[in-house]
């Protein structure tokens, strides 16, 4: 019924007890999952886990605030895209958040590893994965700089995951063709302009997400999240627009297998 769109599931304080999760996951009809890379050195566990377990999937990417990895030349992101199961290129996009003594111009390696794994969402058909913290100016120019305006014939799409950004950055996303994706954060409760988007936010452009083990939703915020708390994430957004808890499972659902069409979804019963 639930989807996913966003877990950490090769993070060691979930691995370690993924047998628990998957059966929470069903309980609480969690059916599947999207697991994200965030370094190169970490990829095959991601895509290890994707590859062993037939309602798991991953992305293929090194996430821009992660200093002192291996940087991702384009031929290892296309080699790794093209691997099964992988069905997204990302987590990718600028986080100017930890800037410290440094300037907007000191970032430029971000700048240049998010073109890079632009190009190869674009040379392999993929949907983007973005995140983006105190950076959404220059992660919205970029995303126009290289075609991903939601008309231009290379242009892939994809999410703003973890959307807490304003209104104004949530209509240009959707303007250039992306869809928000929110996270527990949408439950909390001095969340109130976050509220707003998600109350304003087309249900069909609409994903859910934990990105666990991070930001467990109310009411258990402060815990270890997992995927199988996702359905809090729906339930705040069902009562933000006065719908049922299943007319949002189903829209995000739909909408994860569109975008995210490599995963055959439709085909799944």
């Amino acid at each position: 019924m639930f989807i996913d769109s966003h877990c950490h599931l090769n993070f060691p304080e979930l691995v370690s007890r993924l047998g628990d999760i998957r059966r929470e996951m069903a309980l609480a009809q969690v059916s599947h999952a999207l697991l994200i890379s965030t370094q190169v050195e970490t990829f095959d566990d991601v895509h290890g886990l994707a590859m062993a377990h037939d309602n798991f999937w991953c992305t293929a990417g090194v996430h821009p605030d992660e200093e002192g990895v291996t940087e991702p030349s384009e031929d290892q992101l296309l080699a790794m895209g093209s691997r099964p199961k992988v069905v997204g290129i990302g987590e990718t996009g600028l986080d100017y958040y930890r800037l410290g003594d440094r300037s907007l111009a000191d970032m430029a390696w971000q700048r240049d590893r998010f073109r890079r794994h632009i190009r190869v969402a674009q040379a392999l058909r993929l949907p983007l994965v973005i995140h983006t913290r105190a950076s959404s100016d220059d992660t919205l120019a970029i995303l126009r700089e290289m075609g991903e305006d939601g008309q231009s014939a290379q242009a892939v799409g994809g999410v703003f995951h973890c959307f807490t950004e304003s209104m104004t950055v949530a209509k240009a996303a959707l303007e250039l063709g992306f869809m928000l994706s929110f996270s527990g954060i949408v439950t909390f409760k001095n969340a109130k302009d976050l509220q707003e988007v998600a109350q304003w936010a087309p249900l069909d452009r609409m994903l859910i997400e934990t990105d666990s083990p991070y930001l467990a939703p109310v009411p258990h915020r402060g815990k270890l999240n997992t995927p199988a708390l996702v359905p809090h994430v729906a339930q705040q957004i069902a009562q933000l627009k006065g719908l049922t808890v299943q007319a949002v499972a189903e829209a995000t659902r739909a909408n994860f297998a569109r975008l995210f069409s490599k995963t055959q979804l439709h085909e799944i019963h």
